[in-house]
Parts: structure tokens; sequence; C-alpha cells
């Protein structure tokens, strides 16, 4: 059985350091003429050209290859677009981001759409980032935008004009500019240190949250509505117990105070919410606290292990895991404990159900013949796809548009004891574009932010 299944302040100042939108045009005539369809295989990702962003001074244009580079990386990680090696590049020596760029020279080598930035600096010492989108075989530009921000803000600049290119050419939002909370690994393996981390969904910009030397931090969720987590905290002499995170102060608190251990939290959509399993006398069960009252709501009642739940965007219904079928299934109910049905029926245990951010999938855990897998189903139990397959892969969360599902996997542990490493890991709805996200030593448990403010 899966163990999901049992389951600083130093960041005010990012969070704070906000982005001021500028301005934003479109042309909706170039618009139809490149598209990608998200919903579908991207066997042949779109070429693209994401030449260096200009600007005057070396250390503006040394931020503009910094820019280029984070945006470059984005696009390329979305397994939705192949950026060209910039030394096939034919650069204009008089080119700048309000200048039309000459097609021609983009055609001889394949690119369907070129990406053009200039960074300016301003009087009050922040930097702007303007960018242009332009349809390189009908000549036309699909959009334009441009941030201010402060010049250390700048990988949030970046992160943000991939939104936009990505929403520019797919007609969805993107999800660059959000933050992953993980739980960081470190020490032998019979006393694992265990600590709440926070990075950019790229890996970059790791910061810890906990110390891991009290308690081991486990299944952190994001707030989608403030900057709070909540988490389970697993102590040495006492039951674990769910606590909430201020991101940007520093300060956390216990939510109640339980004989048995509370563990597997999660927000509603609202935010106003933690749905948890309480466990009482042996037996766990789902329960809703209101956070503004404290007010606990059971909603199962059953001697089966009840567990992992998750809301529903429109918070309506709730997916649970049970096995009170026998083996650990995913069932769904009623936010309000009523109509409570089963959905899995496959061999193998069914665990971790997160509902996506449409609203139109769970994504799940399934072990199955020694074997773990990352899968999706629709609430009503039909269109089971299964998108990863390893020794071990737990605990998947959603991007925010509900498009990509990051995941941890572990390696198996040899016989001298070493191995076991855990690491994070993102895969598309194809289940084609599988990528490893890059974290400071190892790593687990990661949840996906929404989009940043």
């Amino acid at each position: 059985m899966g163990r999901n299944f049992n389951e600083s302040r130093t960041m005010k100042r990012i969070f704070t350091t906000l982005l001021a939108f500028f301005a934003v045009m479109a042309t909706g005539a170039a618009q139809a003429r490149v598209t990608i369809d998200i919903t579908q295989g991207n066997i042949n990702p779109m070429p693209i050209a994401v030449p260096n962003f200009t600007g005057k001074g070396d250390n503006i244009e040394a931020l503009g290859r910094d820019i280029t580079g984070v945006l470059m990386n984005d696009l390329d990680r979305s397994g939705l677009f192949k950026v060209i090696d910039q030394r096939a590049y034919i650069l204009d020596k008089d080119r700048g981001v309000n200048k039309r760029p000459i097609f021609a020279n983009w055609r001889i080598i394949n690119a369907q759409v070129l990406v053009v930035g200039e960074i300016q600096e301003l009087a009050d010492g922040r930097i702007q980032v303007a960018t242009r989108v332009w349809d390189v075989y009908a000549n036309e530009q699909l959009g334009a935008v441009a941030y201010k921000t402060p010049a250390d803000n700048w990988r949030r600049a970046a992160h943000k004009v991939a939104d936009f290119v990505y929403k520019t050419l797919t007609g969805e939002d993107g999800y660059f500019d959000t933050r992953i909370v993980f739980i960081h690994e470190s020490g032998p393996k019979e006393n694992r240190v265990k600590r709440l981390m926070i990075m950019d969904q790229d890996g970059a910009n790791p910061v810890p949250l906990t110390d891991g030397l009290n308690y081991k931090a486990l299944t952190p969720r994001f707030s989608p509505t403030q900057q709070q987590i909540t988490y389970m905290a697993l102590f040495e002499n006492r039951p674990g117990q769910v606590y909430l995170f201020n991101i940007e102060t520093g300060e956390q608190e216990q939510l109640g105070t339980f004989r048995g251990m509370t563990f597997a939290p999660r927000f509603s959509p609202d935010g106003r919410q933690v749905l948890m399993s309480v466990e009482r006398y042996g037996n766990s069960d789902v329960f809703k606290m209101d956070l503004a009252t404290r007010r606990l709501t059971r909603l199962t009642d059953h001697p089966a292990i009840d567990v992992s739940p998750s809301m529903s965007p429109n918070g309506r219904r709730i997916a649970f895991t049970s096995d009170r079928g026998g083996t650990p299934q995913i069932y769904v109910m009623n936010a309000d404990g009523s109509d409570q049905k089963r959905i899995t029926f496959g061999e193998g245990r069914y665990q971790t159900p997160v509902w996506s951010p449409r609203g139109d999938l769970i994504a799940f855990t399934r072990q199955y013949r020694g074997r773990f897998y990352i899968g999706v189903i629709r609430p009503d139990g039909t269109g089971e796809r299964l998108l990863t397959e390893s020794y071990l892969d737990e605990g998947p969360t959603w991007a925010p548009n509900g498009r990509v599902i990051m995941f941890y996997r572990q390696t198996p542990t040899r016989r001298d004891g070493s191995g076991g490493n855990a690491s994070i890991w993102s895969v598309d709805l194809t289940g084609r574009n599988l990528r490893r996200v890059r974290t400071p030593g190892e790593a687990s448990d990661p949840a996906w932010s929404p989009l940043l403010p």
C-alpha cells in the first residue's frame, strides 16, 4: 500500500514584489492561423524561434539572455513547442521589439512562430519587458504584451511572458508563473528528515519553510485563495496533526486538537474550509473544518478507512479513497457527504484522488502487480487512462490549467540499503511529455500553486 493512503518569512518579499501589468494588444485575424490543439497528442511540437531579448547596456543585455533562457525552457518543457537552436538564426542588426521582422529569414529555418522581446530600464529603477508574438507564414502579429517589474524579479517576468505566449498560441491559460511546495528529504532512510520547501515550478529559487527537526512534514497543499499551505506534521511521540502555514509571515497553527491522527488535508476551492481525514478508535473518516469557526463536520461514517478527500472546483462534490469494498478504491459523494458512489473498479489499489481545476477529470495513484501508475478518470468513472508507470509513482497534483500533472517517483532500494531516492516529475495528459523537475536533493509530495497574482 502506498504511504499516501495512510497519509519565512523570506517568502514575503517574493510574493509582495508583484508584476504590474502594462498593456496587452492582440490581432484576432492572425490568431486563427497558428493554433495548437492541446487536447490531442502533440507528436510534432510547433517550431518556434526565440532570439535573445534586446536592450541597451551590458547589464541589460545579460538580463535579456537570462530572461530568454527561462522563457525558452518553459516553452520547451511544455512539450507543445520545439525551440529552434539560436545558432540557426539569421538576425537583423537593427532588430527590436517595435521593428517588423524580416519573415523570410525565419521561414528559411522553418519557424512557424517568432517571439521577440526588449528590456528597458525605467527611471524608477524597475525594468519593462516588452514582447511580441509573430505568425511567420502569415506575416502578422498575434499579440503583444509588456510588464513592469523590479529588476531582481526578472524570473517572474520571464514566466509571465511564457504564459502569454502559451495562451496566445493555445487559447488557454499557461501555468509557468506558479510555485511548487514539496517535501525536501534528507538523511539516512531509518531517520529521515522531511521539511517543507517551496520553489518556482521550474525548480528555481528553492526556499525551506520548516527545519524538519521536531517533526516530519507530509502532504502539503496550497490554498487557492491565500498564501497559505495546509500539511500534516508527523511527531515521534504523539499523533500526527494538520497545520496551517502562512507563507508570507512564516506563522503556523494547528487545526484543532484531536486524540487520534489527522491527516491528508486539502483546501476547498473557495479556501474557506479544509477537508481532512480524522482517525478515531482505529478508524478514519472524512471531515471538513470551517476555518472561520473551526467547526468540524463529519462527512463519512463507515467502519472502513476513508481518506484523501478532494473537492470539485464548483464545490459540489468530493472524491475520496475508501477500502469499504475490500481494497482501496475511489468514491465520490456530495459535499454534505450524501450519495456516496464508487467510481473505480479495476484491479489493484486506487489512491490519492485529486480533482482537476477544470472539473473534467480526477487524477489518482494506482498500484497493481508491484507497479505504480499515475492515471486520470472522469468523475462518472468512465475514460480511465494511465499516464505513467514505475516502481513507485505517487501524489499527483494538477497545474492550474488542468493540462499537466506533477507527482513524485521513488527508485527501488538496493540490498545494501542504498537507492530508494525520491524525485519530482511532470507529465501532460497525453502521457508522452514526461519530465523530471529539478530539486535541491530528494523531494516528494509536490503541490502546485494557483497562478500567482
